[in-house]
């Protein structure tokens, strides 16, 4: 199965409608309800539907290094990228990783 992202409430929708352009299944906090949710609900959803879970917030690093169970995060600094560099990572790691690969793995963008 192809790698479907989630995006919290840090990374701009504008992600979301690109990688939407290009094929990609892709939800957002709004649209599920999560706007202003602990990060433990958006891991739950995340895992509950085998979404990759894309952040700029790096609690969800320590979450991981505490062992929490995923389905996947891709982390990176929120002025690290520009959205459209952003999007072209985003859209690596969908062509280059299974949903087995990504499922408990931390991925550093």
């Amino acid at each position: 199965m192809a790698i479907r992202f989630h995006l919290d409430e840090n990374v701009s929708g504008a992600v979301a409608s690109s990688l939407r352009h290009r094929g990609v299944d892709v939800t957002t906090a709004i649209e599920v309800g999560l706007l202003g949710a602990e990060d433990a609900d958006h891991l739950r959803l995340a895992l509950s539907q085998r979404r990759i879970l894309v952040t700029h917030d790096d609690d969800f690093a320590r979450i991981h290094a505490n062992g929490a169970e995923h389905a996947g995060i891709c982390y990176c600094h929120k002025e690290k990228y520009s959205i459209g560099d952003l999007v072209r990572l985003l859209l690596l790691v969908h062509e280059c990783f299974t949903e087995n690969e990504m499922t408990g793995h931390l991925e550093y963008l």
